[in-house]
């Protein structure tokens, strides 16, 4: 078994990556050199619901440049189907939800592809695209996702027979709120939020005429999307190599394989010609996968003291028009009791279609929203009982010494020091010099309320994750690491340079990090739950662990010692103990390892280990945060002044990497408290489908981040590490929710839903009998 060594933690390395993307070298889809390139351009559904009677494509077909117009029915393609995406709920779901790769008979968002115009250039195709007209005859559209519920509403599947695809109920018929003095019900909404990555949606094919096909694609599952292509293309795996080039940002939007994914290998191997399809960013507020999208009823109870003593909830997700993320609403129950000792928990999902976009997995795929439930839930509560927010959960936390720990949910958490994050955050943020800042504003009647918000929480990474990794010593003395993740902004390669530096004692510009090319490594799950140091980096620990032992075995053989008696040297390699000039470097042992004469007898030749590390469960990251506010009463706009953010990541690796997850977190859990949300009017129409009308925050929106970590290990890794990558996004948005409600409380206002707008909060104090009911 491979020991920790001490050097491996803690050291913030700068990211090898950023040079060449500080410097204009990144290499993404849209400048990679692709020679006699064409341009793919989507006509797109204009209509939310309707039967598609044609499709008009003959005068795009006459334009200059255009090489092809196709539609459904020139294009023999499978259909997606769908079905989960996390390993642990990865099933296809029964019924009739299957997605044309092109509609070519019914039409079930606005934005959903209908025919692709290939030219040879952009504006031809763009051109071109102006004129494909569709003919369409109207059905009723659904938006609502709890009008979808209706005994009468809409069915965008009639085969079904009904718009919930899929369902559950846990203890639903318990009496979970029995014994409580006091019972809190609301209804929260978790509203559609657009992912927006930097970069948009792409794909890049280039049939070799042998049969064979090279696919650069804007992916966070380069092995998925290759599998899927190669079905639609009828050819073995071996004949598509998928690359994922620099991916810039996915937030989980880019885990699906897209119908346009598969239009455009299908049109690329008709023509013979290499295509390239990169959507536009209004495109990708239509077509991209939304996430969130929660409509939440709860019940909570509690004694007088604080105590809790039951929680119930029914949980309605909004699927859009393809169930992609059905499962998500299990991920939200597995989640419910949040950090807190509630004995009984209640809960029901249901997984609804509705005429919009598709909704999966976005940066906490149903973690945020089981937060955001309890954390709203707990704060209501405690203003119920006239307590202190903070007062009610820390009576409430799961102390540490009782991991691993069964929650009334059936989840096994496995560490956690709940109390001692609560504590750091209210040390960091001067929680009574706050409260009496606050208490001052309100008795002089400040027309800036102040606001104080509070989130403990944990969430779930890895889900029992595994993943390939291989470790190569090479003759020149640098070392090759191969890894199944598939990086879009993390840092893979920085960080898993530093787990094989550590491991094999060679300088960490020595490693080489190789990764989202299907050409070049066997398998991979690719990046997704913040799984990629649990899994990846645990493979490359062990991988490089198993090369070490057999360069020990090798140089024990060429310098004819026991293995007992090396030790290792400077720089990589190994060294007779107490003679450290009969040594061998590892260049000289990647060497020697390519010569079948000089290997012990039943050693393989090459320095290289390779294989899959399988974690055996679940890791659980918490942490507290901690929001304050100001809203102007006047105007009803909210103001950001701090917000101090306390999580736990298990041991951490290189500081810098989480500091970055951290604030990019933070930007888009606050983002989801005050300024997103996808809205489309009655009749199905996006509202909010460019920049201009979707409000994506710039850093001028948020405060200087007050940042610190505590560290509790997990024993379900070699490494002892938890994920981060989601967790401050998790935190964050109901910190920033209860701070502002905090603030209008005195005006009698409880719950306000997100996003809190200038208009939102103006509207409830216009409603409102005044502070303190004046």
């Amino acid at each position: 078994m491979t020991t920790l060594p001490p050097s491996l933690f803690g050291e913030p390395a700068l990211r090898s990556e950023d040079p060449r993307f500080l410097t204009g070298r990144g290499r993404y889809l849209e400048n990679l050199p692709i020679e006699g390139v064409l341009r793919a351009v989507f006509v797109r559904s204009i209509m939310p619901h309707a039967r598609l009677i044609d499709v008009g494509v003959d005068v795009a077909r006459t334009m200059p440049g255009v090489a092809g117009v196709f539609t459904a029915s020139d294009l023999d393609l499978p259909r997606l189907p769908a079905s989960g995406v996390v390993e642990s709920t990865d099933a296809t779901l029964e019924g009739p939800f299957g997605r044309e790769a092109l509609a070519g008979e019914v039409v079930r968002f606005v934005g959903e592809p209908i025919a692709v115009v290939i030219a040879d250039s952009l504006a031809s195709a763009e051109d071109a695209a102006e004129t494909v007209v569709g003919g369409y005859d109207p059905l009723p559209a659904i938006i609502d996702v709890e009008a979808a519920l209706d005994a009468d509403a809409p069915l965008l599947w009639p085969d079904h027979g009904s718009n919930v695809v899929a369902s559950f109920e846990a203890s639903w018929s318990d009496d979970v709120l029995a014994g409580s003095d006091v019972v809190v019900k609301e209804r929260f909404v978790n509203q559609r939020l657009a992912p927006v990555p930097m970069e948009g949606n792409g794909i890049a094919i280039e049939p070799h005429g042998d049969g064979t096909f090279t696919a650069w694609v804007s992916t966070q599952v380069p092995f998925d999307v290759r599998d899927d292509l190669t079905d639609a293309l009828g050819v073995e795996k071996q004949a598509v190599r998928t690359i994922a080039p620099d991916v810039g940002g996915g937030f989980g939007s880019k885990l699906q394989v897209y119908p346009e994914y598969l239009v455009v290998a299908a049109v690329a191997a008709r023509l013979g010609r290499p295509v390239r399809w990169i959507e536009s960013r209004s495109e990708g507020l239509l077509a991209l996968t939304h996430g969130r999208a929660q409509v939440q009823h709860v019940e909570i109870g509690a004694r007088l003291d604080g105590t809790l003593v039951g929680l119930r909830a029914d949980l309605i997700a909004d699927m859009g028009a393809y169930p992609i993320g059905a499962f998500m609403p299990n991920t939200t129950h597995e989640m419910l009791s949040g950090v807190y000792t509630i004995p009984r928990v209640a809960s029901r999902g249901r997984s609804v279609v509705t005429n919009t976009t598709p909704v999966a997995p976005y940066r906490g795929a149903g973690r945020p929203e089981a937060t955001a439930l309890i954390e709203r839930a707990v704060d209501m509560i405690a203003a119920e009982l006239r307590m202190d927010p903070i007062e009610v959960r820390r009576k409430n936390l799961i102390p540490s010494e009782a991991f691993p720990y069964r929650t009334a949910s059936g989840t096994v958490y496995d560490t956690g020091d709940y109390e001692l994050a609560l504590g750091e955050a209210e040390r960091l943020a001067g929680i009574d010099a706050l409260r009496a800042e606050r208490a001052a504003r309100r008795q002089r009647g400040d027309h800036l309320a102040l606001g104080i918000g509070v989130s403990t929480y944990v969430e779930i990474t890895a889900f029992s994750a595994k993943e390939f990794a291989a470790v190569e010593a090479e003759p020149d003395g640098t070392v090759t690491v191969l890894t199944g993740t598939s990086p879009h902004g993390q840092g893979h390669e920085t960080a898993f340079a530093q787990v094989a530096s550590a491991v094999l004692g060679v300088a960490f510009d020595a490693i080489r990090v190789v990764h989202s090319d299907t050409g070049v490594i066997k398998r991979g799950a690719g990046t997704w739950a913040s799984r990629s140091l649990q899994a990846g980096g645990s493979s490359v620990f062990e991988r490089s662990g198993e090369m070490l032992a057999k360069a020990r075995q090798l140089a024990a053989h060429l310098l004819e010692v026991a293995a007992d008696d090396l030790e290792p040297a400077d720089g990589g390699g190994f060294a007779v103990r107490g003679a450290p000039d009969r040594a061998l470097s590892l260049a000289e042992l990647a060497t020697a390892a390519r010569q079948a004469h000089r290997l012990p007898p039943g050693m393989e030749p090459g320095l290289r280990a390779e294989g899959v590390y399988r974690e055996p469960g679940s890791t659980f990251p918490f942490g507290t945060h901690l929001a304050v506010v100001e809203v102007d009463t006047d105007t009803g706009e909210v103001r950001l002044v701090r917000h101090v953010a306390v999580d736990d990541c298990g041991r951490v690796l290189n500081p810098a990497l989480v500091e970055g997850q951290v604030h990019g977190g933070l930007a888009q859990g606050i983002a989801q408290a005050l300024f997103e949300e996808v809205l489309y009017d009655d009749g199905g129409s996006p509202i909010t489908s460019t920049l201009t009308t979707y409000a994506v925050p710039s850093a001028a929106e948020f405060p200087r981040f007050e940042t610190a970590r505590t560290q509790t290990p997990t024993p379900v890794n070699p490494l002892g590490v938890k994920g981060i990558g989601e967790s401050a996004t998790i935190g964050s948005t109901p910190a920033v929710q209860n701070a502002v409600v905090d603030a209008l409380s005195p005006w009698g206002i409880r719950h306000l839903d997100l996003p809190l707008t200038s208009e939102r909060v103006w509207t409830a104090l216009r409603g409102s009998a005044g502070p303190d009911g004046r």
